[in-house]
């Protein structure tokens, strides 16, 4: 899944303004323009569309925690330079302060059934042997299953 969509999915679901995407940024001390933006919002083949780098995603993301639960004591988690699904879902889950069971819920409102192994194994360390890539899929359904929690008439 592109950081383009994942973006822009998580916009709409959250029905953030422009204001309030610059904020969670800041919150993740990044600073980032309003044109910035409009163009990551862009689709793939608008004019002035640009990539959002995975950085710029987990800067964003690391925001969304810090508005959603408070900033904690020391400093900032260092953005990762690479994000993969499984990154991407755990942010998402710590920000929304989500347990198994409330990740597994979610995403039966998109349809998608899993396991609570299946779910747990996204979750483990890379060189754990049980440890298991997210696909695209999943991370879409989640975001939809959100979308369905935030905005029940949406579908």
């Amino acid at each position: 899944m592109l950081n383009n969509d994942i973006f822009r999915r998580l916009r709409y679901t959250f029905d953030w303004s422009d204001q309030e995407m610059i904020k969670i940024f800041s919150l993740a001390e990044a600073e980032v323009e309003l044109p910035k933006i409009h163009a990551w919002l862009k689709k793939e083949d608008a004019e002035g569309f640009q990539s959002m780098h995975d950085i710029h995603l987990a800067r964003f993301l690391n925001g969304f925690i810090v508005q959603k639960r408070g900033r904690k004591e020391g400093p900032l988690p260092t953005p990762e330079k690479q994000l993969n699904n499984n990154l991407i879902l755990r942010k998402l889950k710590i920000a929304l302060e989500l347990k198994d069971d409330d990740l597994i819920e979610v995403l039966k409102k998109a349809d998608f059934r899993i396991s609570k192994p299946e779910l747990s194994a996204f979750f483990r360390k890379p060189d754990h042997k049980h440890f298991r890539l997210a696909k695209d899929q999943v991370l879409r359904n989640f975001i939809f299953g959100l979308q369905l929690t935030n905005k029940p008439n949406s579908q």
